[in-house]
């Protein structure tokens, strides 16, 4: 594709898989963590730049699963003064397939250098909007740690698959906070497959720092539901990042959608949210 950069070439390691046995959510930031600089440099993006915000709008097309080859298509999408939107595409090496459309939002302290930038037409889907949570009553705790020293990249910030790898914690305990426990899964070969992450990203936390990770459920429909998870500080409860979580109850022979059993959608009722009403 002409002025996409190839910014990773991988394959999927099988411990890099998860109970829904294919490739964890985490591990595709893992990546990314490589070719978002590896993108910036080659567009003469500063290493001076001061990040005020990163997001990431993810879109999972299909999936990849132990084995898989892979590599990351990355360039410019859209741009103004004090942000830059890079688009990346993560494509099925075997066969030329995208995998997961990924748009990531970079927000600058200062404006960005006008050197001119070659702005690439996005093959994607577009962002959908989606409601968040109108307050915090209701959410639950689902993850609770530190900042570790394995969790910070080469710049000693905190990675990205770091915030991610809370998060699918997260994920596992509000599921199980509504009856999808290790045993029903297992037992009914069930699996939770998210098709839709954004990812908000604000202020990284630091070393030794203490984390809370609370959850909010936000949507509940025939097999699907989605999450809104808060990593923010226990004392203080500033926020460090927010990922809104879209997926579907999976059936893990067919790979296929399973409707919600009627004693997983009655708890999960219970622990559902308001939201924000368009236009408020």
């Amino acid at each position: 594709m002409e002025g996409w950069i190839e910014t990773c070439r991988s394959v999927v390691s099988p411990w890099e898989c998860d109970i829904t046995e294919h490739f964890t959510i985490a591990y595709y930031f893992d990546r990314l963590a490589d070719a978002a600089p590896t993108t910036a440099e080659m567009l003469g993006f500063r290493d001076d730049v001061r990040l005020i915000g990163r997001r990431f709008d993810v879109r999972f097309a299909r999936e990849l699963r132990a084995g898989a080859s892979f590599h990351i298509l990355s360039g410019p999408i859209a741009r103004e003064e004090s942000w830059l939107c890079l688009g990346h595409q993560v494509v099925d090496s075997a066969n030329g397939e995208v995998t997961a459309w990924i748009q990531e939002t970079l927000r600058t302290a200062t404006p960005l250098s006008s050197t001119e930038m070659h702005i690439l037409n996005w093959p994607g889907p577009a962002v959908e909007k989606r409601p968040e949570p109108s307050t915090l009553e209701g959410f639950i705790p689902t993850a609770r740690d530190r900042v570790r020293p394995r969790d910070l990249d080469a710049d000693g910030n905190f990675a990205l698959a770091a915030f991610v790898h809370r998060f699918t914690t997260a994920n596992i305990q509000a599921l199980a906070a509504i009856g999808g426990t290790s045993s029903y899964m297992q037992a009914e070969r069930r699996g939770y497959s998210t098709f839709e992450l954004i990812l908000n990203v604000t202020t990284p936390p630091r070393l030794g720092v203490p984390l809370l990770v609370e959850t909010g459920l936000v949507h509940l429909g025939n097999s699907s539901i989605r999450f809104v998870h808060r990593m923010c500080d226990p004392v203080t409860g500033s926020e460090f990042a927010r990922l809104g979580q879209f997926g579907v109850l999976l059936d893990l022979d067919a790979r296929r959608p399973a409707p919600l059993p009627e004693v997983l959608r009655l708890a999960a009722a219970r622990l559902l949210v308001p939201v924000e009403q368009p236009g408020n």
